[in-house]
């Protein structure tokens, strides 16, 4: 790893996070669901496969997310989180909450933010555990009766991708 230029918390956290695709590219792991190179390709950004390479290879690095090999076909790899990723949760619910506030967000994305902000901590903490059980294989907290955060957030975008063809 490089140099950083200060040991100031947020520069620390600048030094990983402080480009454009980054955080993209977690969004995409933890809203989207994406664990392959193709699926994280396929984001509406349009990210260039070199540029991909290159940052999923540091969020590796860094301890954010794993690889490992696809049981399914030698050439393909799976990434998944890490519980240091998964403490992004609320960072990454409250870019979007400025987002929604601030700046003109789509429909469906506004949908899945409105749902996070509107269950605040308690809801992150439950996608937070359904994140370690898909990534990690692990859970702090029960199963919670009813749909999942996960589901909850596949029917707000639905139902705003419905309205909107409507």
């Amino acid at each position: 790893m490089k140099e950083a230029r200060s040991r100031c918390p947020i520069n620390l956290s600048l030094e990983i996070f402080g480009d454009r695709w980054t955080l993209l590219v977690l969004r995409d792991v933890v809203f989207g669901g994406a664990r392959h190179f193709r699926e994280l390709l396929g984001g509406a950004e349009r990210i260039s496969s070199n540029v991909l390479a290159d940052r999923l290879a540091a969020l590796v690095e860094h301890g954010l997310l794993t690889r490992a090999g696809d049981a399914s076909h030698k050439q393909k790899v799976t990434y998944s989180l890490t519980d240091r990723a998964i403490d992004l949760v609320p960072v990454l619910v409250q870019l979007s909450a400025w987002g929604v506030r601030h700046l003109p967000v789509a429909d469906a994305y506004a949908a899945r933010a409105e749902v996070l902000t509107a269950g605040g901590p308690p809801l992150w903490e439950a996608f937070m555990d359904e994140l370690r059980e898909t990534h990690l294989g692990t859970r702090r907290g029960e199963a919670p009766d009813g749909p999942t955060v996960t589901e909850r957030l596949h029917a707000a975008y639905a139902a705003s991708v419905t309205d909107r063809t409507e």
